[in-house]
């Protein structure tokens, strides 16, 4: 990259290892994520502890009530959810009662056996992804260069003016825009060290065959079904993360946001002139 850069300028932003993560991870997710729907539509219902059946109480249950309408509950608050969630139709127009649609997994007709496989086989990928990129993020100092959140950004008030800023839409414009914010830096932080990590984790902790050789794991979680909600809970902040991030990618300019993560290469926004 030149040493002076100004608004227009085309630089190079995301490394090669940086973008291949980056739709690697994207595509593993969302098959993950498909996939473990239809994992819950075998039993959509939600429990802390290490047992969890119909006759239990679940903190979440996805179904329909008794007059047939799809419902959504969380604790005693109780959404009705017809078209959407417990009850909807398939392509063919027929009725169908489980917890997501047929749009929304892995495979689109019911197969838990399926669904299994898929989900096992990227999360693979996840995993062995996101080691490969932490590694080689620290041997060429990614990690402490751009994600780094040093002792100024902590301060409140630091935060309180990123916050301002985003809420007003004002994004940073010429070489300050190859540099992460606090609030990203903060979100990638999360998701690469403690969503993702914590996801592999509670993964491994709701599998019967990890009590063989780590049963630990499920114990830290507090038990199979614990690590299950917590499972559940972490793939939905996943999705909030990927919703937050797509509408920051589109209001900052989607051809040239998809373009640097495509081919490394970024325009910088130009400074706004005052007035």
């Amino acid at each position: 990259m030149p040493e002076q850069v100004q608004g227009g300028d085309l630089v190079r932003r995301h490394r090669l290892s940086t973008r291949l993560w980056h739709w690697t991870n994207a595509v593993a997710v969302l098959v993950m994520l498909m996939s473990g729907l239809m994992i819950f539509n075998a039993h959509p219902r939600l429990y802390w502890g290490e047992y969890g059946a119909n006759a239990d109480h679940a903190w979440l249950e996805i179904g329909s009530n008794r007059q047939g309408q799809g419902m959504l509950r969380i604790g005693p608050a109780v959404v009705e959810t017809t078209g959407v969630l417990g009850v909807w139709r398939n392509p063919e127009g027929e009725i169908k009662r489980r917890a997501f649609p047929w749009w929304a997994t892995i495979p689109s007709r019911y197969s838990l056996s399926d669904a299994r496989l898929w989900h096992l086989a990227f999360a693979w990928v996840l995993a062995l992804g996101l080691l490969a990129y932490l590694l080689w993020s620290l041997v060429n100092g990614h990690l402490r260069r751009d994600v780094h959140i040093t002792r100024a950004e902590w301060r409140l008030s630091h935060i309180w003016h990123d916050v301002k800023q985003h809420a007003r839409l004002r994004f940073p414009t010429g070489e300050a825009a190859l540099r992460y914010n606090v609030l990203q830096k903060l979100a990638y932080a999360f998701v690469l060290f403690v969503a993702l990590p914590l996801l592999i984790l509670t993964g491994l902790g709701m599998s019967p065959g990890t009590d063989a050789w780590a049963p630990v794991v499920t114990q830290l979680f507090g038990g199979r079904q614990s690590a299950r909600s917590i499972h559940f809970i972490l793939a939905f902040a996943l999705v909030g993360f990927f919703l937050v991030h797509i509408a920051m990618v589109i209001l900052a300019g989607p051809i040239n946001e998809v373009r640097s993560m495509i081919t490394g290469m970024y325009r910088l926004p130009r400074e706004k002139a005052d007035g």
